[in-house]
Parts: C-alpha cells; structure tokens; sequence
C-alpha cells in the first residue's frame, strides 16, 4: 500500500532490487523455459501479453522478419531493453528454427530511462515491439511451418517484478510498416571508442546541424560505462562526441562497442563501434555545467558566507538571537562566553559534517538525494513540527526547557544543542554563496566535501562565536534587563509563524488527514508542555507527567500517520503561469519548438524559493510578458525525492534548489540565472532587453 512508503521505502526498494536481480538470474538459465510445464507459475504473461508475427513468406537468403509485440495491461507495467541497466532482465528468446537458418540481432525501439530507488533502468512503457531478421537456408523450400518457440522476459512497476513467460506461435499479418518505423534504424557508418581512463569516450557520425534536444547514449555492452551517471556531449563537425563514467566495478574493457543513441523525444539510431581514435575539444552541447570544480579556495569562501547568510532565516534567527542575549548576560566571565561560544560552534559544525556525510553515503550508495533530503520526509517534517511547536511554547514561556532557554545561557550543554538544532533547522535552502559549494561538494574527493560541510557550519556559527571571543561585540547587545523576558516572548512569533508553515509543508507532503493527525500529535504535546510548566513554576518534578500525557498521542500518531497518507498530495503546483511539471522529455519537447523556455527547480521547503516566486515569477507582469514571447515555462517540484529532478541538479552543478534556468531559442546551453531573482529579470530575458 502506498502509505507505508513513508517510513519503510528504503526496505521495500531494497526488497525491489532483489527481486529484480533474482529475476535476472532466473531468466539468464535458458533451461528453466525448457524444462517448463503448463500450470508452472511462470507460465503466462499477464502483465505484460506477448505475440509473436511473421511478415510475408520467408525465401531462402533473403531477410525475413518476425515481431514480438508486447503489450502492458496497464500503464504501471514496463519492460526492458536487450541491456536493462543497473536492474531488470531482458528478454531470452528461443526459435524453433532449422539449424540453417540465421538469426540476427534483435531490432529495438529507442529505450527510456528510468530511475527507480537510485538504480537506472533502460524500459519500454505502453507497447513496443522487437523486430527479429531471420536468414532463411536452403531447407525453407521443405519448412512448413509455422515458426514457434518461448521466450522468458521481465515485468515490472515501480513497486514488484514479476518473471514473465510465453509460448510463441507466429501468426501471418502484424503492423510492420509502423513497427519497422518505430526501431531504430542502423547507421551506415560506423563509429569509433576509445577507453581512456575512467572514461568512455565514443564518436559518433552524426551531420553538424542535426538537432539534439536531450541526447543520451545507451550501451549495449553490459558491465562497462556506469548507467546512472552524467553524460557529455561535444560537437567536432560531422562528429558527436560522447565521454561517459565507466563502471567502477566494471570490466573496463570492450573489443568493439554497440547500442543506441537517442535524440530525445524518443528518436534515435543505433550504432556499431569499434576500438580507434576519439578527437578532443569542440563545442560542448550537453551534459554537466562543469565537469571541474572550481578553484577550492573560492568553494571555502562560498561555503563560509553561505553559511553566514543562514543567521538571517525566520527559523534560526530567533534561536541565534535569544542564546546571543543569554550570553551577554553571562559575559561577566570571559571563561564562560568563550566555552558556550565554542560548544555552539561544535553543535553547528557537527551537524552539518553529519548531515553532508549521510548525503555522501547515500549518493555513494546508489540513492539520488541532494541537499535538505531530509525535509523531503514526511517524517523528519512532522517531528520539526513537533519541535517548532515546543519551541514556540518556550519562547512563550510556557515551560522552561535548559536547552534554548534563556535562563540558563550559561550552560555549555545546552549552546551545544542549540547549534545542533539551528545547523538542522536552517539547511531547507542555499543561499548565492551556498550553491556552487555545495554542488561542488557532490563532485570533491570525500575529504575536502566534508570541509566544505564544516566550513558551511563555520560560517553559521561565527556571530555567536565572535560574541563569545570578542567582549566589545558582546558590550554592543544592550545591558540584561526585564525587557528581554519580553524581547523572548516576541521572539516566539516568528517560531510560530515557522511552525505554521511546517503544518502547511506537512499537508502538502502527506495530504489533509496527514496533516490532521500531524497537529493531533502537536496538541498533545503542547498539552504535556503546559502540565510541565505549571509543575515547574510550583517546584515539583515535572518530566515524567509530560511522557505520562504525551505517550498516548505519540502512540496514535505512529499507527495512524503512515494510514492516512497520501502520496500524491501537492503534486500540482497552482501557479499563474502556463507552466507543466518537469521531464526530460518536456523539456527536449520544448526546446524542439524553438521557444524560449523557463525552466526552474523549487520545493514547498525552500524560503529563498517561496520569496522569488512572489517577487519576480508568479506576477501579472511576468505572466504578461511571457505569452508575448511564447516562453515556455517548466517547473520541477523538488517538495518531495524525485530522482530524475535531483540527477538533473547534479549535471548542472546545483546540490539543492532554488535552481533557474534560461533557454534561448536554440541555443545549445542554457543561462543559469542568479538564486535571488531580482523582480524584472525575467520580464527582460521574455522582452530580449538583456
């Protein structure tokens, strides 16, 4: 069932995977089809029906072609092509044939790619069909036919595999014209590879001016290039040429090379390949931003200020600001501001190191995650609900919790998890110095990315660790008094308002009941929090009442949250604009027009992305001038894990969104616009005035 996605779908992808390469197996032992039975379980095909067509009359040495046409039961059903990708089988076949006939490669469509728990898989969605040439011997003068045969092949959804297997009868008749139309065709020249490093690289005779919206080659060659990662492209004349990530645990070798390369739109060729000479340079046409990350100072320095620039988010700065007044009221003793200044700072570091080696592992591991992953969990959502809530509540005075409060500024433990609590609350966004860091980050041997992450926790860091290494900062903040109980309590307005919009973020990751349950769980610990205030202000233990009240909401929260969630909530995005959700094939479709096209990357999480939505893209002005000049705007939702959004953030060097994108009427790459829009940008990109 789809709500127990929310906190299991790492095990059930898992569970996936291994069905799927359990199937692989299965299908890679041609026995298994021979010594089948009917009434096996593997005989049938009922997710995806398979027929098998003969075309005309076969003639001896003469090409003779058959069709196995599929066709899904339902849209959720996909198959696989010769090679699947990192997961899947395709499919084996068996022809009753005389031994004097010739077989031929099988003929396939151009394939998609899809990306399922981290893994690429090379699919077919809807119906296609495999042409098979057969070379007919002298004894088809004796060959009364019809041809038969089985074949093993592979079924899946998002969720479950299932081995599929037919018997095959030829039938006379069958669509060939539009089948043969829908392989892709073979190039009369052939292209050339070489292996150079890491890298394959491959030169493909393709004529300067034909177009390329979204190239992708897929390799036949299995255990070679690595599926999932980036490909680039370059022009050299008559020549595309390719550079693609080997496998790290591949074979490395190849002794000739074939496959398919596709255009985008679901056009393609196929190709043959053999070892020769590959040239370098040209134009670059697709493919990652930079495949060299920038100078590393300059990725210290981007890490610091974005880190900096954090201070001023609504849901850190009220933190930052009650423990910078608590410390002043400490600063009678040097010792003591210095000692809360550094515990803050190692709370913040550390958090930060943590969140970015979890991301790194999780990449590492095959998962297409970016910055703020966490936030893309309904989960880690509604627990910061929980925790903004309290805060609020202690900032209201409604009970005193060591850790923020304000009474207690002195306590090196409780600086500690404020910096733990700030670094976590304050990663939703990058900031214009947090982006190319942290893109970069993604691309950097594992020890300087982790820099990167500690000097981002740095720079968040540095205004309370300069109030407690430098006295005249702190004799700035004015003198303690009765006013900062108040000052405190004004403070919990902007908590509040951070926590309204974690109940809106709630509703639109998990739909209204989730969000009704969500609150449920809130109210129950405000009501705790509130007995535990009364029992502090009148000296008795107060703790172990608030587990006795909030025990039961917890309870009820846990069984009811992962049923009542709905895992299409907020998945289209209102907007003023014409826009449309993002694909790569919209985005090829798009560009394929000859229209200028708008394409940016947000999630209901990102401030910075909510303030340039108001300001300079949902606005009447924008609206007006983009039907003008028939801009096409696209717009990918990151709110939720979308492995295709996250793997193209990578190839354009982002880690996280906002992320905004110009695309000149045919022009090859796009403009990467500024993370802070300015409101009549694109109002003049839409006019030509800039």
């Amino acid at each position: 069932m789809p709500h127990a996605r929310i906190f299991t779908s790492a095990i059930r992808q898992f569970a996936a995977w291994l069905l799927a390469l359990a199937a692989s197996v299965m299908l890679a032992a041609p026995a298994m089809a021979q010594a089948a039975q009917p009434g096996d379980p593997l005989i049938g095909s009922d997710n995806i029906a398979v027929t098998l067509h003969a075309e005309g009359t076969p003639a001896e040495g003469k090409e003779w072609l058959l069709a196995l046409h599929f066709v899904p039961k339902g849209p959720e059903w996909h198959g696989y092509w010769s090679n699947p990708g990192d997961a899947g089988a395709g499919m084996v076949l068996n022809l009753n044939l005389p031994p004097d006939w010739e077989v031929g490669e099988p003929r396939y469509p151009v394939p998609k790619r899809l990306v399922v728990a981290g893994l690429m898989n090379h699919v077919y969605e809807g119906p296609y069909t495999v042409l098979v040439p057969v070379t007919p011997g002298p004894s088809v003068k004796s060959f009364a036919g019809p041809v038969g045969g089985t074949v093993d092949y592979l079924a899946c959804t998002d969720q479950i595999c299932v081995p599929q297997f037919a018997r095959l009868s030829a039938s006379a008749g069958g669509d060939f014209a539009r089948w043969r139309a829908g392989a892709a065709p073979l190039l009369d020249a052939r292209a050339a590879f070489a292996i150079s490093g890491k890298t394959l690289r491959l030169a493909i005779p393709l004529p300067e001016g034909m177009g390329l919206s979204d190239p992708h080659v897929f390799v036949a060659n299995k255990q070679l290039i690595s599926y999932s990662a980036a490909q680039t492209f370059r022009r050299k004349g008559d020549l595309l040429v390719a550079e693609i990530p080997l496998d790290e645990f591949g074979t490395g070798k190849a002794e000739s090379l074939s496959g398919i390369l596709a255009f985008g739109e679901g056009s393609g060729v196929r190709f043959a390949a053999d070892l020769g000479t590959v040239p370098t340079g040209g134009e670059q046409v697709a493919g990652p931003k930079n495949t060299a990350a920038p100078p590393l100072w300059t990725l210290v320095l981007g890490a610091l200020l974005g880190g900096l620039l954090l201070n001023i988010m609504p849901c850190v700065f009220p933190i930052l600001s009650l423990k910078a007044i608590a410390l002043a009221r400490a600063g009678e003793s040097e010792a003591t501001a210095r000692a809360e200044g550094l515990a803050y700072t190692a709370g913040v570091v550390i958090a930060c190191i943590g969140l970015g080696a979890l991301l790194l592992a999780l990449r590492a591991a095959g998962e297409q995650v970016g910055w703020a992953f966490q936030l893309q969990q309904p989960g880690v959502v509604v627990g910061l609900l929980v925790l903004a809530a309290a805060i609020t509540a202690n900032f209201a005075g409604l009970f005193e919790l060591p850790a923020i409060s304000v009474s207690m500024g002195a306590e090196k433990t409780g600086a500690f998890a404020t910096g733990l609590l700030a670094a976590f609350v304050a990663t939703p966004c990058t900031g214009p110095f947090m982006a190319a860091a942290l893109g970069a980050a993604l691309l950097l041997p594992v020890g300087q990315a982790l820099l990167l992450f500690a000097l981002l926790g740095l720079g968040l860091a540095l205004p309370f660790l300069l109030l407690g290494f430098v006295p005249p900062l702190r004799r700035m903040l004015p003198k303690p008094g009765a006013w900062m109980e108040r000052f405190r309590r004004i403070m919990a307005i902007p908590m509040g308002l951070t926590a309204l919009a974690l109940v809106w973020l709630t509703v639109q990751l998990g739909g209204r009941g989730f969000g009704v349950v969500a609150l449920v769980l809130v109210a129950g610990v405000l009501l705790g929090l509130f007995v535990v205030g009364k029992l502090q202000r009148s000296g008795k233990m107060a703790w172990p009442a608030f587990g006795l009240l909030a025990a039961p909401f917890l309870a009820f929260a846990l069984i009811a949250l992962p049923n009542v969630y709905e895992a299409k909530a907020g998945a289209v995005r209102a907007s003023i604009l014409a826009s449309q959700p993002f694909s790569a094939d919209a985005l090829a479709k798009a560009r394929a027009e000859g229209k200028p096209v708008f394409l940016y990357f947000t999630a209901d999480w990102c401030v910075t992305c909510k303030v340039n939505e108001a300001s300079s893209i949902e606005r009447e002005s924008t609206r007006a001038a983009f039907e003008k000049a028939g801009v096409v705007t696209i717009v990918g939702d990151w709110t939720r894990r979308d492995a295709a959004i996250t793997q193209f953030l990578t190839e354009q060097g982002a880690a996280g969104v906002p992320l905004y994108l110009w695309y000149a009427p045919g022009a090859q790459r796009p403009e990467q616009l500024p993370q802070v829009l300015t409101p009549d940008l694109l109002e003049d990109l839409a006019s030509g005035d800039r």
